[in-house]
């Protein structure tokens, strides 16, 4: 089984009921649908056994139409899955014209690299190889989501546990802008008190200036 087909088997693995799917692929050309939402894993599966990998791959371009699709999907709580090694030899935008275009997407990426993290971490990755990585990296960040790295099942299946884990754990924190200032990509920072976990947000959104909140603490007489 190749390294996406761990990687699918085990997402799905984890799980819920009410979870739905798609499944897309992505070559030199388009991103194809093999598969639109179902809550059937089955299906996903039976039609991840007919593609046969080949060609150059244009992910950028691929990428950028993903958080419209995943609108199709019957869940308000959505996220996108990249399985990808990060090398787009093919799209007509540029990494720069990618990151425009998710600024501000609500739906967290979790791009899974489909490399070996221990290499990663050493010195002798070519700058090439670390730029690959980077761009995974920066789509996570842009978005919200988490970048994760494996190729062998034990770290796919480490990975794939970290992102069920996020998924599971997500809030919906919302506002509305207040329709004063000019309309531009305006970057959100999370502040939070006391002793609390590491958190992740989406780094920004297109808008007028966001309103202005003050929490006042009442102490007890």
């Amino acid at each position: 089984m190749t390294e996406t087909g761990i990687a699918i088997g085990a997402l799905l693995a984890h799980r819920h009921a009410g979870d739905d799917f798609s499944l897309w692929i992505f070559d030199e050309s388009e991103a194809r649908e093999l598969v639109p939402f179902t809550d059937r894993a089955s299906a996903v599966t039976n039609a991840l056994a007919t593609v046969t990998p080949f060609g150059k791959t244009a992910f950028f371009d691929a990428l950028a139409t993903m958080p419209e699709r995943s609108l199709l999907g019957k869940n308000p709580s959505r996220a996108i899955i990249l399985l990808s090694d990060g090398i787009d030899n093919a799209s007509k935008l540029t990494r720069e014209d990618l990151a425009q275009l998710l600024q501000g997407v609500s739906v967290p990426i979790y791009p899974l690299g489909i490399r070996d993290p221990r290499e990663y971490a050493g010195e002798t990755r070519t700058h090439e190889e670390l730029s690959d990585i980077g761009v995974l990296d920066a789509v996570a960040k842009l978005t919200g989501g988490k970048l994760y790295l494996g190729n062998r099942p034990q770290q796919i299946a480490l990975a794939v546990a970290g992102i069920e884990k996020d998924l599971r754990a997500q809030y919906l924190i919302g506002f509305a802008p207040t329709g004063q200032g000019a309309v531009k990509y305006r970057r959100i920072s999370l502040q939070l008190a006391g002793r609390v976990s590491a958190v992740r947000v989406r780094a920004g959104y297109y808008g007028t200036e966001p309103p202005l909140f003050g929490i006042r603490e009442r102490k007890k007489s």
